[in-house]
């Protein structure tokens, strides 16, 4: 009888390879689809063998990151089909965030659905980084021993900041509008003990917002997204990706000067300074703590101050946005926070500002519209962070999970 060739290692390394880039083609396939697909769509979309992606299906409803939902008759004779969705309430990121007047927590499972959400409003302007921080760490706690105590595997946590942060584990270089400057917040975050296991990959706000806003469009848009609160923040996304530059600092279109000669500095006729949240409230004769509500209802009873004041902003936002625009060549503009808010107050001056300023206008006009994500985006988007990692390589997270 003849002695079988040893098996090439390499051979079977190669395949183990190739089946766990697979694994991960196949999740983020049942993930990103609009409708439940099933094994046979799923295999014609990603262009694999129907036996291959059978058995990696049946692998991820096994790992429980995937689940089956009841049968469908189809139009062709034969068994119905079964379509396959992300599953519920199995795997969990926690997405957090600490922002000018409100710290808070949300919690995702893979099928996008809130498993647990915390949020304190308060005014942090000038608090003390590490209090806020050790605060943050205790909003958390809760979520993440809930989650545990339930069975829902924690995938990792991220945290949005309204500042500069260096990419991935910071530090946090400067928060303007917080006061804070150069702190470790990972360090601070990860000494709690409910983050020691799960320390935070940490982001700018808007970049994890505009994350957010990329997911609930699906597909691969390209959009510049602004985030105003009581500073303005923003993100590029080119093809469903944020463009965060050298350091993960792109997209502060807050800091564009709209106006140089506005006074002593030039800073004082930046996008901020002109069309920030305080800005409009000053303008509109209102103090800066009376709130967005407030400024609503005097546009809804038609005040002349608060009229004049949004409009001043809107033209500012549209002259800084045209700059983006002539610069990164996107064909949309989304307006959330405070703008997407004031969106029927803002969108036709900012049209008109980009239809007059941007070069390429008369032959692609561009679009505005307001975002999708909800509130607290930037939460959502530090959830799907935090998932990403299951997505990006499901196979090697199981096998950490073990």
């Amino acid at each position: 009888m003849p002695t079988p060739e040893p098996r090439d290692p390499s051979r079977v390394a190669r395949q183990a390879q190739m089946r766990d880039q697979n694994l991960g083609v196949v999740l983020r396939g049942i993930v990103d689809a609009a409708e439940p697909l099933s094994r046979a769509q799923l295999a014609a979309s990603e262009d694999l063998a129907r036996a291959t992606v059978s058995g990696l299906v049946d692998h991820l409803i096994e790992a429980r990151l995937v689940r089956e939902l009841d049968p469908t008759q189809t139009q062709r004779a034969g068994r119905p089909a079964v379509p396959l969705a992300p599953a519920r309430a199995t795997v969990a990121g926690v997405g957090m965030e600490v922002n000018v007047d409100y710290l808070g927590v949300r919690a995702l499972d893979l099928a996008g659905d809130v498993l647990a959400e915390h949020v304190e409003l308060d005014d942090l302007r000038g608090a003390d980084a590490a209090d806020v921080l050790d605060r943050l760490a205790a909003l958390a706690e809760p979520v993440i021993e809930g989650l545990r105590s339930a069975g829902v595997r924690v995938a990792g946590t991220a945290l949005a900041l309204p500042g500069l942060v260096d990419r991935v584990t910071g530090p946090l270089r400067v928060a303007p509008n917080l006061g804070w400057r150069d702190v470790d917040v990972v360090g601070v975050v990860s000494a709690h003990p409910a983050l020691h296991a799960f320390p935070p990959r940490v982001a700018n706000e808007a970049n994890l917002a505009a994350r957010a806003e990329a997911h609930a469009r699906r597909g691969s848009p390209s959009f510049a997204y602004v985030s105003g609160e009581v500073g303005i923040g923003g993100a590029i996304v080119l093809d469903g990706e944020i463009f965060p530059g050298r350091h993960g600092w792109s997209g502060e279109i807050g800091h564009i000067v709209v106006d140089a000669f506005r006074g002593p500095r030039a800073s004082d006729g930046s996008l901020e300074a002109l069309a920030g949240q305080d800005a409009m409230l000053r303008a509109a004769g209102l103090p800066s703590t009376a709130g967005l509500d407030v400024l609503l209802d005097a546009l809804a009873t038609g005040d002349p101050r608060a009229t004049a004041a949004v409009a001043q902003a809107a033209r500012a936002l549209g002259v800084a946005l045209a700059s983006v625009a002539n610069v990164v060549d996107v064909g949309e503009v989304v307006l959330g926070g405070t703008f997407g808010q004031l969106f029927d107050h803002v969108h036709d001056e900012v049209s008109a500002r980009l239809d007059e300023l941007v070069i390429f206008a008369p032959w692609s006009p561009l679009t505005v519209s307001p975002a999708r994500a909800g509130q607290y985006p930037a939460m959502t988007g530090g959830a799907l962070a935090a998932l990403a990692r299951v997505l990006a390589d499901p196979a090697e997270w199981l096998r950490s999970q073990s």
